[in-house]
């Protein structure tokens, strides 16, 4: 991957994360089908892209963040909500990224690609059952509401699952309001990526340092200013409409390679 190839995957990262159609899908579409890298290689980098999304998430919201740090636990709701819900994210997380991981290892890009595509036709359907008008704030959220947030975060590590759909999803249907919803989904992502990060040491520390660079600043920049626009824009768009479309699509390039 080349400079200007890095530029481009960390522009899709930075823009698509706080969009729920899987920011980890279409970087790997790129990586896979535009630039031609190997399914173990792109995995990896599609995991290391998050590092500046994280940056930016932790910029944003820099104050929430230290409330946390400084607040006794569990006295602080917040603090409760991300520590657990981040547990029970490893408990679906970590056996799908080891099954993922030896998957990758020699894998074929059309496998990668059909998994993808399916993945956000189902994250389309679960997004489309969502509520939009709940009522729970931060203090009225329950043991359960974590329980089955953290678990669904746990999915997002397969392509195409949309992290930020299947968490903000999940609360909207336990009746959460959206924007409570909106800041706990981006919370939680930090600790998430901190720990694919740590899982995939191995192959990260196998990416060019040059790339590392570019990937980051690339990410954290477009991230850092496209977040507001983006949150607000999509507050107002049927989400599981293009994640229905985008795997359709997907699926029918798969197809054509198929048969010609």
């Amino acid at each position: 991957m080349n400079g200007l190839e890095a530029v481009i995957a960390g522009a899709i990262q930075g823009t698509i994360e706080w969009l729920p159609i899987s920011s980890e899908a279409q970087t790997m579409l790129y990586m896979l089908n535009i630039l031609n890298i190997d399914p173990q290689t792109a995995l990896s980098y599609a995991f290391y892209l998050h590092f500046g999304t994280m940056l930016a998430v932790i910029i944003k919201f820099r104050n929430e963040l230290i409330s946390i740090m400084k607040s006794p636990f569990p006295e602080f709701k917040l603090s409760a909500i991300i520590i657990f819900g981040s547990i029970f994210t490893a408990i679906t997380g970590i056996p799908l990224y080891i099954i993922l991981r030896n998957v990758s290892v020699g894998g074929d890009s059309g496998i990668f690609t059909l998994i993808i595509g399916l993945m956000l036709i189902i994250t389309g359907i679960v997004m489309k059952h969502a509520k939009h008008k709940g009522h729970k704030d931060i203090e009225e959220i329950n043991n359960k509401d974590i329980f089955l947030t953290g678990i669904a975060q746990g999915f997002a590590i397969i392509p195409g699952i949309s992290r930020s759909g299947i968490t903000i999803t999940t609360l909207l249907i336990r009746n959460v309001k959206q924007e409570t919803a909106l800041t706990i989904s981006f919370l939680l992502s930090v600790p998430a990526t901190m720990g694919i990060l740590l899982l995939d040491f191995n192959a990260l520390s196998q990416i060019p340092f040059q790339s590392m660079i570019i990937l980051t600043i690339s990410s954290l920049f477009f991230g850092y200013i496209s977040m507001d626009f983006l949150l607000k824009f999509a507050k107002n768009v049927s989400f599981w409409k293009f994640c229905i479309i985008f795997g359709l699509i997907t699926l029918i390039f798969i197809g054509i390679d198929f048969f010609v």
